[in-house]
């Protein structure tokens, strides 16, 4: 306080005393001054500094593990992507050798269907062949019978005889024929 009433009894004299400056630093106070700040680097420097080189350290660490985790699941994604094409180039050749195959089968199903269908018409045909031989064979024998039958009523008709016995028919038939076949010859 005295400090006070000086510096009130100085402005009130007139201002014969110089007033100190604002800006200037007493040495005493720059020294205790950069002593501490030496004294508080120094602390930081040991105790602080280390801790966040570590901290910083893990970081980068992180960050680098990080892309190469990252490097590292790019190539196998690439990888995984290469063994899919690969299989799925695998899978398109299986898928048309089945194919080809299916085709192959189906042509020979065709044929071998083809090949049943042609035996099975050849024995229908051969079937309805020898059926109609033998309806043919029956005719003929039915009309030759009619016809003989017929040739013996005419014939007793033309002849005035009854040919009704058999032996008579049959030497009368006889006849008759030899003399067709006779004309024919001439």
């Amino acid at each position: 306080m005295t400090n006070l009433f000086a510096s009130v009894a100085v402005i009130a004299s007139g201002g014969a005393e110089e007033m100190p400056s604002v800006l200037s630093v007493p040495i005493d106070e720059l020294i205790i001054g950069l002593i501490a700040f030496f004294v508080v680097f120094g602390v930081l420097g040991k105790l602080a500094l280390p801790a966040i080189k570590k901290t910083l350290d893990e970081r980068t660490n992180t960050i680098e593990g990080g892309i190469g985790r990252a490097e590292a699941a790019q190539a196998e994604a690439q990888q995984v992507l290469e063994e899919y094409k690969a299989q799925l180039a695998a899978a398109r050749e299986e898928a048309s050798a089945i194919r080809t195959q299916a085709q192959a089968d189906r042509t020979a199903i065709i044929e071998e269907a083809r090949n049943e269908a042609r035996v099975a018409a050849q024995a229908v045909t051969t079937a309805a062949e020898a059926q109609l031989a033998a309806d043919r064979a029956q005719a003929t024998a039915s009309l030759t019978r009619q016809v003989g039958e017929l040739a013996v009523g005419l014939a007793g008709k033309v002849v005035g005889v009854s040919l009704t016995d058999d032996a008579r028919v049959r030497q009368t038939v006889e006849d008759f024929i030899n003399d067709l076949d006779q004309q024919v010859a001439r």
